[in-house]
């Protein structure tokens, strides 16, 4: 059905816009067949406007909670024009507005976490969750990563570095953290396109294990494993994390526990903890959810992304993590909260994806670049407003002495680590 002047929902269109308006003042146009419209502010210029092209799209505005817009746009039955940042701020704010006046503060987010959460979590449908995300191709993230293709929360620790740069100092900053030194055994639990395991073998002379459950990840990074000559000292390995057998002496998890499920986080760390050498330390890096109860983003937000984005992820509270870790016997000792660098991370990384629109298209479809514009522009606004956080913590087995512990963080900012210098192959 398309929309037309004498359309069945201009009415209802016009009543919603009415008593929008009377809360809101947005520079924000509605309009459909590409006529006239509704104005939801005073201004000469919309910043953005919002096409309706049938029916659905009309009704996903009369409810305008963020999964509904985000289905109606990637959907088709909306189009939008204007700043991505622009329309994910209206989004918010057209979302609170109509939950406010249906239910009162709060409704939407008591709402999503009541039908969010994933169960699952076997072998065969956690690997069918990370292939739908991460094998989308290479070519596709390659476009809007930084040149080692980092898929996780970078590092500013100026403010003022460039992406590759404060990707790079991430990654240090990790393997700094766990004390790397020359020999030691590292395990990396999500290894992506192999950029922490290639620089944990080469600057700091670790003996390296990565694993993926995506096949063109684990492709890629075996490809640059033999490019680097490192052969001798970096194994990628397309295994799930419940296989792994053996002893590390650092073990690090890096944009990996978001897919474990919440039900299935002690069970994640007790692995950590068996496969961990009695001295060893190990770093868990990942995204929390900011609400204690749900562990949901506003409005729908999560449910968007799980529906297109993330099948099965879950986001647990901090509060959750260090009780789960210590239930699978890992003392935390160090905890870092890193939610400013990933608002910044995923500003750089939506710059990038919307600097070259047509080059997207041509990799992954219309439909695919729709879902990561709004994921991308979104997750910024949720780092930014503080719906979700990234904290860093790292731990060692529990019940080790107070002796072997150091005595105070001097070691993680204090500049290059001992091992830094390049080591002979």
């Amino acid at each position: 059905m398309r929309l037309s002047a004498t359309s069945a929902f201009e009415t209802p269109l016009q009543h919603w816009a009415a008593r929008l308006g009377e809360r809101l003042d947005l520079p924000l146009l509605v309009r459909w067949n590409g006529g006239g419209g509704l104005r939801l502010g005073r201004f000469e210029h919309p910043r953005v406007v919002i096409d309706v092209r049938d029916a659905t799209g009309a009704a996903a505005l009369l409810q305008p909670s963020l999964e509904h817009l985000g289905q109606a746009y990637v959907e088709g039955h909306l189009d939008v024009s204007g700043s991505v940042r622009d329309l994910m701020d209206m989004a918010h704010r057209l979302a609170e507005c109509e939950a406010e006046a249906a239910q009162g503060p709060g409704w939407a987010l008591r709402l999503a976490g009541a039908v969010a959460g994933a169960s699952g979590h076997t072998r065969a449908s956690d690997r069918q969750a990370i292939r739908y995300h991460y094998d989308v191709s290479n070519a596709f993230y390659a476009e809007w990563l930084d040149p080692r293709m980092v898929y996780s929360c970078a590092y500013f620790e100026r403010g003022e570095e460039a992406l590759a740069e404060a990707q790079l100092k991430k990654i240090d900053h990790i393997l700094t953290k766990l004390r790397l030194a020359p020999g030691q055994t590292l395990l990396d639990i999500g290894c992506g396109w192999g950029a922490l395991v290639l620089r944990a073998a080469e600057r700091f002379g670790a003996r390296c294990v990565g694993i993926t459950l995506s096949e063109q990840q684990a492709e890629l990074a075996r490809q640059r494993v033999r490019q680097a000559g490192l052969q001798d000292r970096v194994e990628i390995r397309l295994q799930d994390y419940r296989d792994l057998r053996g002893s590390f002496d650092r073990i690090s998890s890096v944009g990996m526990f978001e897919h474990v499920g919440l039900k299935h986080l002690s069970g994640y760390f007790r692995i950590l903890h068996d496969l961990l050498a009695p001295d060893g330390w190990a770093l868990n890096h990942g995204i929390t959810s900011t609400d204690p109860d749900n562990g949901e983003t506003r409005h729908g937000g999560g449910r968007f992304i799980d529906r297109y984005v993330f099948p099965q992820g879950e986001l647990p509270h901090i509060g959750t993590v260090l009780t789960r870790l210590q239930e699978g016997r890992l003392e935390p000792f160090d905890v870092e909260n890193l939610r400013r660098h990933y608002a910044r991370t995923l500003r750089c990384w939506s710059d990038n994806y919307e600097a070259r629109p047509e080059r997207l298209k041509t990799l992954v479809g219309e439909k695919t670049w729709r879902i990561w514009r709004m994921y991308l522009a979104g997750s910024q606004w949720a780092f930014e407003h503080d719906d979700i956080a990234l904290f860093q913590v790292l731990c060692r087995r529990a019940g080790q002495p107070a002796r072997g512990l150091p005595w105070s963080r001097a070691w993680q900012y204090g500049g290059a680590p001992v091992s830094a210098a390049p080591v002979g192959r």
